[in-house]
């Protein structure tokens, strides 16, 4: 109750503005390069790819962007990180294939989130840890949902029409109908960057560590060790990998099972994640007014639940009830999530440091995306039925977090 009436500190709302702005261009930049690659002809099973390359900076990066995070006001390397995803939009309009592009993009957003989420726990304490998770995860999916609707408005050819004509894109020598497209992405990349300049440093420092590559990577895996071992940290961990891998892998089957099954276009396909974004939007509301902290753990059935939605939505087939139930799965996630983040976020702080305890955070959530994509990549190259693939990802999503409930029983029960 208490989380509801202490006000947040001084530049948290700007921080949430600024990370709204940018994760709206990534995920507008998601479905214009989906685009983009069926404008030149590319197969269905490059699609995930472009989340693939994007996520792999954050595995392979991981041991090092944590003392990067840490070594640097946070909010000015937010600005900086922004400037590197404005360069990855550059190389598209430079007529760059998009998995080029989404690599160097995934470079900036890979010492964003340290940054962003170090910053976050630095300047709120424990006991508004998950009211302010909400606002984040709100602002996250919000992003998500706007991005989507922003990028279907790109994909649109009226407004690709109409742009090219407002941008003189003629005189600018674009090679492709979607120029314009991108250079409206480019400025909202820019606005993203001067929000940011804008936060306040909170004011905390770190010891000074050290730059060579083989201890910061030796000193990488102790801390995962240790934020792995940890029982509230561990379990958190474990959960936040599975919800974010399963999360970043269904935006691609979302959109190929609406195309599949609801034979809906590209532009509609992706106003329709938008229900799910609702949904995690309401069910972070929900638990960052209701949900305390020490209490985090008691989310879990909500994981099962979500799975066994996932299995429900792969047999609709009206897409006024995939809108219900999409929504439905949203709501659960949020609930699920923002609690167990926090939980994570504040054992992370409390063993390691802010930047640390994300970079662990990142490397596990971000090698669960580019298994999970890996492998959804492959089974749509073998032409495996998408309705086949969407009930085995809930199943599998709702046994994995059964079983960590019943580990969790056990080890209560053992103490």
């Amino acid at each position: 109750m208490l989380a509801t009436i202490l006000p947040m500190p001084t530049g948290f709302y700007l921080i949430i503005a600024a990370q709204f702005v940018s994760a709206l261009a990534d995920n507008a930049l998601l479905i214009v390069s989906i685009a983009l690659l069926s404008e030149q002809g590319l197969p269905a099973w490059w699609a995930p790819m472009l989340k693939f390359v994007f996520t792999i900076s954050y595995v392979v990066l991981a041991p090092f962007v944590g003392p990067l995070a840490d070594a640097f006001p946070k909010a000015r390397l937010m600005a900086w990180m922004n400037g590197v995803k404005i360069l990855g939009v550059v190389v598209l309009l430079l007529g760059f294939n998009p998995l080029v592009a989404f690599a160097i993009a995934g470079l900036g957003a890979t010492a964003y989130a340290p940054a962003k989420y170090g910053l976050i726990t630095e300047i709120v304490g424990p006991h508004l840890l998950v009211k302010a998770n909400g606002w984040l995860e709100t602002s996250v999916v919000c992003a998500a949902l706007l991005g989507a609707v922003l990028g279907g408005v790109l994909v649109n050819t009226s407004v690709i029409t109409a742009l090219n004509g407002l941008l003189h894109v003629d005189m600018l020598g674009g090679t492709s109908a979607l120029y314009a497209s991108l250079i409206v992405l480019l400025m909202i990349y820019g606005v993203a960057s001067l929000l940011n300049l804008g936060i306040p440093h909170s004011g905390v420092h770190y010891p000074a560590s050290t730059i060579h590559p083989l201890l910061l990577i030796r000193d990488f895996w102790r801390a995962n060790r240790l934020l792995c071992r940890d029982a509230e940290g561990g379990l958190s961990l474990t959960v936040t990998t599975i919800f974010w891998g399963l999360g970043a892998t269904l935006q691609f089957i979302i959109l190929k099972w609406s195309a599949d099954v609801l034979l809906l276009p590209l532009e509609q396909s992706a106003y329709l994640q938008t229900a799910v974004a609702v949904g995690v939007v309401v069910g972070a509301v929900i638990a960052g007014r209701w949900i305390a902290l020490h209490n985090a753990k008691s989310v879990l059935p909500a994981g099962v639940l979500m799975g066994l939605l996932i299995m429900v939505i792969a047999h609709v087939q009206a897409v006024s009830t995939a809108l219900l139930f999409l929504a439905l799965i949203g709501v659960v996630g949020g609930i699920l999530v923002v609690p167990l983040n926090a939980l994570l976020q504040h054992r992370g702080y409390v063993l390691l440091s802010a930047g640390r305890s994300v970079a662990v955070q990142g490397f596990n959530e971000n090698l669960s995306v580019l298994c999970l994509l890996g492998l959804y990549a492959a089974l749509v190259a073998a032409d495996v039925s998408i309705v086949l693939l969407l009930t085995l990802f809930g199943l599998c999503t709702a046994v994995a977090i059964g079983l960590l409930i019943r580990r969790g029983v056990q080890s209560e029960q053992v103490h």
